[in-house]
């Protein structure tokens, strides 16, 4: 099991906007940087479970990996933001997209899973 771990931690920088009603759940570590605006109803979570077949899912292999969000990220409604994710700088996330994937500086993702449609200019 990886149940959070005694110094999990969430830092959210300077001038970022947390929207209604989204979830931020650490296990281990995530980061959001200065100047972000997250939109109503974004999930983050670090953590994940295993599926393998012949064991009961509450028996599952708990595992967890921390995400970055760098600075200037705007993250769209209802999107979602999975275990490991870096988002770079200036990146936009389009609302409903589930980011599974890292993202470079600048990106327009959108998607399930998400991926870069084009870049800011």
């Amino acid at each position: 099991m990886c149940p959070a771990q005694p110094d999990a931690y969430i830092e959210i920088g300077e001038h970022t906007t947390v929207g209604y009603h989204t979830f931020i759940f650490a296990s281990v570590r995530i980061r959001i940087g200065a100047n972000c605006l997250l939109a109503p109803f974004c999930y983050f979570v670090d953590s994940n479970h295993g599926i393998e077949r012949g064991k009961l899912i509450r028996e599952q292999k708990m595992t967890a990996s921390p995400i970055n969000v760098y600075d200037d990220v705007w993250i769209g409604t209802g999107a979602i933001v999975l275990p490991g994710v870096n988002i770079g700088r200036g990146a936009v996330v389009a609302a409903g997209s589930v980011v599974k994937s890292d993202l470079p500086e600048y990106a327009i993702a959108a998607g399930f899973p998400a991926e870069v449609k084009k870049y800011r200019l």
